[in-house]
């Protein structure tokens, strides 16, 4: 009785596990039809418990003005925190602002800064990524935690594999970040050789909104590249 009851929760399992299949589906078609419309975007990255009264909230407030200010849209992770900052420098400068969000039962919730029509929502966090990859012309990372962490890593890992084309990731803040990239030069690349110094080439560290832009001005103009779009 108790095997039997074992494979039917089994079977269910496997039968809910191949349903999922149309629900993951679902979520790639709608926000692929909602992305291709949004025009050439630089993703902001960074912590969701982040305060208003952080400098680096104020901070990503003004790297998503100069972004917009320079004809790209903003895309965040939707949420509060830097993401917040993200779309409110978006918002305010009259540019795109996007919101990709996830379902969270904590943390996560919409800020009202994201344009009406370019809130989406999501369940898995890989198809967001697929998004987040996908229509961005770059990643600017700002402070943040595990999630800011693993964009970050999971992009580097992407085009060091040549599976994406490359796109510049620009992390913000030398107090946050100079650590962890000596850790990567001196550790996995001198001491280990784990990777290769060309592996570092799209990584740049910087302090001010205007260097956000001149990284990618300078990428764009230096590969003779345009927007996806």
């Amino acid at each position: 009785m108790r095997q039997e009851q074992h494979h039917k929760g089994w079977n269910e399992i496997k039968t809910n596990d191949s349903w999922a299949i149309f629900k993951i589906m679902g979520e790639f078609v709608n926000g692929f039809e909602k992305m291709s419309k949004i025009g050439p975007c630089v993703s902001i990255f960074g912590s969701a418990r982040t305060k208003t009264d952080n400098k680096y909230y104020q901070l990503a407030v003004d790297v998503a003005a100069e972004i917009v200010n320079h004809g790209y849209g903003v895309i965040t992770g939707g949420g509060p925190g830097i993401m917040e900052a993200g779309n409110k420098g978006a918002h305010l400068a009259g540019g795109t602002s996007v919101g990709l969000n996830i379902d969270l039962p904590f943390e996560q919730h919409d800020n009202p800064y994201i344009d009406s029509d370019k809130s989406l929502d999501f369940d898995y966090f890989f198809v967001r990524k697929v998004m987040f990859v996908k229509y961005s012309q770059g990643f600017v990372v700002m402070p943040g935690g595990f999630g800011t962490l693993d964009e970050l890593f999971e992009a580097i890992t992407l085009i060091q594999t040549k599976k994406i084309a490359k796109f510049p990731i620009i992390l913000v803040s030398t107090e946050f970040w100079g650590g962890l990239i000596d850790w990567v030069k001196e550790t996995l690349l001198s001491k280990f050789e784990n990777i290769s110094a060309g592996d570092l080439d799209l990584i740049h560290v910087v302090d001010t909104p205007k260097e956000v832009l001149q990284i990618l001005d300078k990428f764009y103009a230096q590969y003779n590249l345009s927007p996806n779009f």
